[in-house]
Parts: C-alpha cells; structure tokens; sequence
C-alpha cells in the first residue's frame, strides 16, 4: 500500500489508529434507537401488507401445494414459523428484525468511528418512507432485503473496527446471504458478486469478476434441483416466461419473419397491444393474449429457449432494441408518468384466507408519503445505477480499506443485478430494485468521507446525474400519462 493510500487508510471509517470517542455504549444506543424506530412504524403496519405474491405463497403454506412460480425457500419458512403464528405476522416479524437489526448495527458502526454524518446519513436512509413502506409489505423481495441488509451490517461491524470477523459470524451472514438468494429467482446476481468482492482472493478485478460469473452459473443451475428436490416443489412452467416475451416483441417487430407464433397468433398479439416494454403479463393474462400463446406455453422449456435462441441470431437488432425498452422500463428512466407498480400498497390483496389489511388509520398516510417519494428521482433504479457505477473507482482504489472493500462489494452487487435486467427481466416492479436503491445508497455513505479531497470528482459525478434526472424529468412532462392501474395497463394501446 502506499504512503497516500496507508494515510488515508488510519483516516478511514475502518481504522482503529485512534480511539473512540464515544462510550461503545452511546454507540449501541444510537443504533438502537434506529431500530426501534423502525419496529415503533411496523406496530403501525402490523402484521405486514399481504400483495398478489404473498395471498399465493399463504394458500402454498395451508395447502402444502408448493410449486416453483414464487421462491419455495419462503413457503417452507413460512410453514415452520406458521406453527408460532397464523397469517403473515412471522414473516413479518423477520423481515422487519432483520432490516432494524442490520439498520442498528450500520448505525453503531459508523457512531464508533466518529462518521456522526455517516451515521444520520445511514438513518435517514433506513427511514425513508418509501424504503420502510415497501419493508412493510411481506414480500419475497423485502425477505430479500431484511437478510442481506443483516448479514452486511454483521460483517461492517467487525470490518469498520478493524477486527477478524469470528466463524460464528461468517457463518450466520452466509447463512443469511443463502437466504437471499434462494428467495428471489435474480437475486443471484445481486448476491454472488457481493460475496466475491468481499473475498480476499482473488485480489484482481478480472479475477473477482471471474469469481462472481462462475457462481451465478453454478446456482442458477443448482437451484432448479434445490427448489424440486430438496424443497419438493413442483414445476410451474415460471421459467417460459422469459422467452415467451422475448419471441413475441421479435415477431411483432420483425413480421414477415420465420417465428413460433403463427400468423394468425402474431397478428393477435399486435390487435390486442401485448408486446409492452413494461411487462410480460398481457401474454399470459386470459383476457388479453393468454389464449393466443396457450400452444407455444405448452412446449418444453428447452425448445422456447432453443427458439429464442435462433430469433436473437436472425434478428439482433430486434431483440437488442426490446430489450433495451424493458431495460428502460424497469429502470424507471424515460418513462412516461405515473407508471403503476412503484408505490408500496397501503391494502391487503382481496383473498378468502384471512389475510387482512393493517387496521391503523395512519398506514395509508404512510403509503401516501411513500408513493410520493417514488415518484422522485429517489425513486427511480437509473439513478441509483449511475451512482453505484460512478463510485466504482473510488472504491476500487481503496479496495485495501474495510470501507473501501464494503463499498466495492455493494456497488457492484447492484450493476451486476441491474445489467442482469438486459437479459433476464420479464416485469418493471419497483421491488425489483429495492436492495440496489438500498446498497447503492450505503455504498455512497460509506465513501463520502473523502469528498473533501476529491470533491472535484464527486461534483463531476453529481453533475452526470443531474443530467440523467433532467433526461427522466423530460419525458415525465412530455409523454402521456400511463394508465392508473394493472388491468389498465394490461389492455393499453401504448407500447
């Protein structure tokens, strides 16, 4: 390391060079208080928000008829804490532990290294209505995110203070990260580049690279045989999905072409407007596309994707161009306004299962300040993307500091997950992108103790999003407004 780098080093949130100096038992406090803040908004929430996913995953857990359309992993949990509790109260009550536990300790962390900026930063952060009212909702992604927010904080407490992290310690954030990335279908590319870039070795950026690539094949194989075998869950066809939106915005953008769908199918999908950057669902919906795409959903797997396979090759630029409008899409970037799907619901999905909505009067008036932060630039996955791609570099140069190393580990968890939606993405929810919002986030937290030295590069990038923001304001005011809600965007003409 060299004599600037080592300097900067003993300066950094990570160093124990000075002491502290707070009593550890202010810094404990502080990050208490945080957490208990966030457990006093979830009495408001109790026992959690039941959506769409949560209603299907509940009747899996009563029936004990489990396929693979949502994460197994999650049902079977369910099924063992449902012994504690009926309803959604234990899911609940883990996902919003994990989150306050792992917002509490970040807290601490920074309060102990005397970062007192670092530390409001990171409560602010853990508080914001929209973050907190979407952690609200039992859901697949907030599990998601309660776990790796939990096993980085557990990790950031030995790391920032400079100290070995114990086995018992590995051991539960590895734990916690396993979690994660069997209870969302991408989330492995969030979690294992994580993991890579929190490894010692490899040392180089290729190497980490390499790393983090070999593992999202390897799960992305293995967890087929996990979900199946080990958690006996039965297949749903969930994974035709995705070439089934790929072949049909192929075949409607290239007409005269050799494609799966007939031509009378084709002609279909296009009268009834079912090829949408934002979502695959008009193709699966009855009352939209669903009949016309019944013959190709019964194919195996294996010959849609060797179709889509052949359709990428003869038509590039096609798919290219689909893709890059989902991408778009579901990064919240070029949109029109009021695109449904952002905002955390503030009512129970309609069921026959005895999941009900959160009786308090004030958890609409959370909702409703949550909905109005999404339709922020805070809100928005492209702004949180260029963020996390900008510090890159300052966080591969002090990849050597506890900080450095952490910060590294965040911001390319969250550009691996985001370019995976280029290839692998089939809707535009919000919660999709609720850990990148997050990590990106504390990854710019972490490294803002050097904006004093290099406040020239900092207003360089500040500058960048300002003109990705003023792209996103344009098109807010000059498209159409999107239809209000999920049906409606279902049968809307617009593309």
């Amino acid at each position: 390391m060299s004599n600037s780098s080592r300097h900067q080093y003993e300066n950094d949130a990570g160093s124990s060079a000075r002491a502290p100096a707070l009593n550890p038992i202010w810094t404990w406090l502080a990050g208490g208080a945080i957490a208990l803040l966030i457990v006093a908004v979830a009495t408001i929430f109790w026992p959690g928000i039941p959506m769409y996913d949560t209603v299907a995953q509940y009747g899996e857990v009563l029936s004990n008829q489990i396929d693979d359309w949502h994460p197994p992993v999650m049902v079977r949990l369910w099924q063992l804490l449902h012994t504690l509790a009926p309803g959604t109260a234990p899911m609940f009550v883990l996902q919003v532990a994990l989150y306050a536990v792992g917002f509490g300790m970040l807290v601490a962390a920074f309060m102990r290294n005397e970062r007192w900026g670092s530390a409001i930063a990171s409560a602010f952060l853990a508080l914001s209505p929209f973050l907190l009212g979407w952690q609200m909702v039992v859901l697949k992604d907030t599990q998601m995110l309660g776990a790796m927010i939990a096993a980085i904080a557990l990790l950031a407490h030995y790391r920032l203070a400079a100290r070995t992290v114990p086995p018992v310690a590995v051991a539960v954030a590895a734990l916690l990260a396993a979690y994660a990335t069997l209870v969302r279908a991408n989330a492995v590319f969030a979690t294992a580049p994580l993991v890579a870039f929190l490894l010692p070795r490899p040392r180089t950026l290729i190497g980490r690279g390499l790393l983090a690539l070999t593992a999202i094949a390897a799960l992305l194989l293995a967890t087929p045989f996990i979900d199946h075998r080990i958690f006996g869950a039965a297949p749903s066809g969930v994974a035709k999905t995705q070439p089934l939106f790929d072949l049909a915005a192929i075949a409607v953008a290239m007409p005269g072409s050799p494609s799966p769908f007939t031509s009378a199918e084709r002609a279909e999908i296009v009268r009834r407007h079912c090829v949408k950057a934002f979502f695959w669902d008009p193709l699966g919906e009855p009352t939209a596309c669903g009949p016309v795409v019944e013959r190709l959903q019964s194919e195996p797997e294996r010959i849609l994707y060797l179709d889509l396979a052949r359709a990428v090759v003869s038509h590039p630029f096609a798919y290219a161009e689909h893709r890059l409008r989902h991408w778009n899409s579901t990064e919240r970037w070029l949109v029109e306004p009021n695109l449904p799907e952002a905002e955390p619901p503030d009512e129970a999905e309609n069921n026959d299962i005895g999941l009900l909505t959160p009786a308090s009067p004030i958890m609409p008036e959370w909702q409703s300040v949550a909905a109005a932060e999404a339709g922020t630039p805070l809100g928005w996955p492209i702004v949180w993307t260029v963020i996390a791609a900008l510090l890159i570099p300052a966080a591969w140069r002090r990849r050597d500091e506890a900080a450095g190393n952490l910060a590294l580990a965040l911001a390319s968890s969250v550009l691996t997950l985001e370019a995976s939606f280029l290839v692998v993405s089939i809707a535009s929810d919000i919660r999709y992108h609720l850990w990148s919002i997050t990590a990106s986030g504390l990854a710019l937290i972490i490294l803002s103790d050097e904006l004093r030295q290099k406040w020239r590069a900092w207003i360089g990038g500040a500058l960048l999003v300002g003109i990705i923001v003023a792209g996103g304001l344009v098109t807010r005011y000059t498209l159409p407004v999107a239809p209000s809600d999920y049906q409606a965007m279902i049968h809307a003409p617009s593309g």
